[in-house]
């Protein structure tokens, strides 16, 4: 494996730590916002009359906001990751193949985990099994 620490200093490795530790807590902010929506939601629906196309909206609006903070989820998940890599020193380094994400990556995208071509890879590879 390569030894993606001697490429990254000290000093851009505690940025983005502090760069994924902020977007950790927001990301866990939004998730618990939208978790409180939902149940206001289905609180107040269940105190209301019904009207079949009110329920309609209410359901599509659920369903997107539940897209939304599952695809939060996975990211948060993808933040952690990236943190537990700072802990272990091997942040910069896919957890695929152990080779060197590019430093244009890690900028644009400070939670991967693993380079752009793996990342597709896995995602032809999902979309596949579904």
């Amino acid at each position: 494996m390569v030894n993606q620490s001697l490429r990254l200093d000290a000093a851009y490795i505690e940025r983005k730590r502090q760069q994924l530790t902020k977007l950790r807590d927001e990301l866990r902010g939004t998730t618990e916002i939208a978790e409180t929506d939902e149940n206001d939601a289905n609180r107040d629906s269940n105190l209301q009359a019904h009207e079949y196309e009110d329920d309609a909206q209410k359901l599509d609006t659920l369903e997107r906001d539940g897209n939304l903070v599952a695809r939060d989820v996975d990211r948060l998940a993808l933040v952690e990751r990236a943190l537990k890599k700072i802990e272990e020193g091997s942040y910069g380094v896919s957890d695929v193949s152990g080779h060197p994400i590019p430093k244009e990556r890690l900028e644009a995208m400070p939670e991967a985990i693993n380079t752009l071509s793996e990342q597709q890879a896995g995602e032809r590879t999902e979309l596949l099994g579904r």
